[in-house]
């Protein structure tokens, strides 16, 4: 499986599921099962293809930058919660993941986002997106013994980053977020963007 192929999975969840396909925190939430049945179509060696892929996207994501707007956006992302923001930002699609990699302050944009900013609900993380690669598998093969197993096997051999990448400042700097982040500031630190750089 290459990554197009990867990223047309998510996208196909995505368009199965229309409009409630980008908030995490709705009742009954069905871009994930949506996900898990498309993985479930595919040969268990392409399922383990695909949670090997899931990683190296995450990983891809493992910046500092993209952490400290998400310490903005939830109010606060430790270790645990930034895997979790990484798995949902997946789930948003490639066009929105890649450019919130290149510039977090993008996510300004997305509807969950401002909603989450009006403290209106919404959520943007996902617990365990490699969960629904296994769930798949199990549907396929009728075990995850032989998945877990496959998994064990290859994750220690991937060139994984020891720590997030890129320049950090401190998140709990009002001012120094609003020079990084404008417009994550102005939803969630109250301040009207202006437009400038600051």
């Amino acid at each position: 499986m290459d990554i197009d192929a990867w990223w047309t999975l998510i996208e196909r969840a995505r368009t199965a599921v229309g409009d409630r396909a980008d908030d995490r925190n709705l009742p009954d939430d069905p871009l994930p099962r949506a996900l898990t049945d498309l993985l479930a179509e595919l040969d268990a060696a392409e399922i383990i293809e695909f949670a090997l892929l899931e990683i190296r996207v995450t990983d891809s994501a493992y910046v500092r930058s993209l952490w400290n707007a998400a310490y903005l956006i939830e109010g606060g992302c430790g270790d645990d919660g930034f895997m979790d923001f990484r798995d949902g930002l997946v789930l948003q699609g490639r066009e929105t993941f890649t450019r919130a990699v290149a510039d977090p302050d993008s996510l300004a944009d997305l509807p969950v986002v401002k909603l989450m900013g009006r403290d209106n609900g919404g959520w943007i993380g996902y617990e365990g997106l490699s969960y629904l690669a296994r769930e798949a598998y199990g549907r396929v093969m009728g075990e995850i013994g032989s998945f877990d197993a496959a998994m064990e096997a290859a994750v220690p051999h991937l060139d994984r980053p020891a720590r997030a990448s890129g320049e950090d400042w401190d998140v709990e700097d009002d001012d120094e977020n609003r020079r990084r982040l404008p417009r994550l500031s102005a939803l969630f630190l109250g301040e009207e963007f202006t437009g400038e750089d600051g």
